[in-house]
């Protein structure tokens, strides 16, 4: 097994669908520039309430693991 080390990285990603929705578009968007991603962290949540007391639009700071390369 050889020695990995790992950097970090925090975004937040939103959806008017759902707070899991919202977390795989911050992965998808974190996809295209970001190599060897190997995990994530949900580390904040919130939702904006709109008419009737509804959630209307979620949003969740995503922390984000990924190997570094040699």
């Amino acid at each position: 097994m050889s020695n990995h080390t790992y950097k970090k990285i925090e975004i937040v990603g939103s959806s008017e669908i759902s707070s899991d929705n919202a977390v795989e578009n911050a992965l998808a968007k974190a996809a295209k520039s970001v190599k060897n991603m190997r995990w994530f962290e949900i580390t904040e949540s919130r939702g904006l309430i709109g008419e009737h007391g509804k959630v209307s639009y979620w949003q969740v700071t995503v922390k984000i693991g990924f190997t570094m390369e040699d």
